[in-house]
């Protein structure tokens, strides 16, 4: 049997972190090099309506788009928004059937239990991102980082596909499960927002 991940924990981190940015950051860079604060706000709210789709298995636009294929922004009520979309988000993969049968997700055909751990995924490292944009702390859910680490560990591994995220960062043997996370995500644990 495939097991279930909650995504409510993760889901409430991201929301909080959300609600703790203020309109003057939406501009800020994030760690994603392309995305100012905005329009990794806007990538949120797209992909938590996106991975409700995933999860009923109502493949569609949502289901086929790229995640390259556009690069978001938020639009006025952006809030209100993605707390809705995170809610549904959480209460989709809460169903035993998501994580049954294949999907889609960006286009690719793949198993719903691959597909929930990626969209559960893409939480935990967007809510670094935001975190370290906006200089808040981050405390994601201890099941969905662990998850996150054993995900990204087996695709750094495998050498056929190259990196996902872009070239894994070495982090130092030791170092907290959250960095190892991000720096096989490729991204830099040392990341700071400038200082204005």
């Amino acid at each position: 049997m495939t097991e279930m991940i909650d995504f409510a924990a993760q889901t409430r981190e991201v929301s909080r972190l959300a609600a703790g940015t203020a309109e003057q950051q939406l501009d800020a860079p994030t760690p994603c090099e392309k995305y100012a604060v905005r329009h990794l706000l806007g990538h949120l709210v797209g992909l938590a309506a996106a991975f409700q789709d995933v999860a009923h298995k109502d493949l569609g636009p949502a289901t086929r788009l790229s995640p390259d294929a556009m690069r978001p922004d938020v639009d006025p009520g952006w809030r209100a928004e993605l707390d809705r979309n995170l809610a549904g988000m959480a209460a989709a993969w809460r169903a035993p059937e998501a994580w049954q049968g294949e999907t889609q997700a960006g286009g690719v055909t793949l198993p719903g239990a691959v597909a929930g751990r990626v969209a559960l995924n893409e939480l935990v490292l967007h809510g670094w991102d935001l975190a370290r944009a906006t200089g808040q702390e981050y405390v994601p859910d201890p099941d969905a980082l662990q998850m996150s680490y054993e995900l990204l560990s087996s695709w750094a591994e495998d050498a056929a596909n190259g990196p996902l995220f872009g070239t894994v960062v070495p982090v130092p043997e030791g170092a907290p499960l959250l960095d190892r996370v991000v720096g096989l995500a490729g991204r830099s644990p040392a990341w700071q927002r400038p200082v204005s």
